[in-house]
């Protein structure tokens, strides 16, 4: 009998924001280390589907008030494809 895989709340979120920004299943499971038809499964069982096709995101409120320093989403951004990337902001300055 197969050994029981332990999907953790993190993965299953991580799950659904890739195959919302449309990752193949063979990505997706490379990037958990399990075969393909796991991450399948894995994702049918917490309902991680794709976008519609033709989706396009909402455009951001051009009126918002800046992010603060350290904020997840423009660290984020800065550190994309860098030696940073995944690690948090050295000064605890922003709390979510």
């Amino acid at each position: 009998m197969p050994k029981k895989l332990p999907w953790t709340d993190a993965q299953d979120t991580r799950l659904r924001r890739l195959r919302a920004e449309g990752a193949h299943w063979d990505a997706i499971a490379a990037l958990f280390g399990v075969t393909r038809w796991a991450a399948i499964e894995r994702g049918r069982r917490i309902g991680a589907f794709p976008r519609p096709a033709g989706f396009v995101p909402p455009p951001e409120d051009p009126e918002r008030d800046p992010l603060p320093p350290g904020h997840p989403h423009s660290w984020g951004a800065i550190t994309a494809g860098t030696v940073l990337e995944d690690v948090p902001y050295p000064l605890p300055v922003f709390v979510p």
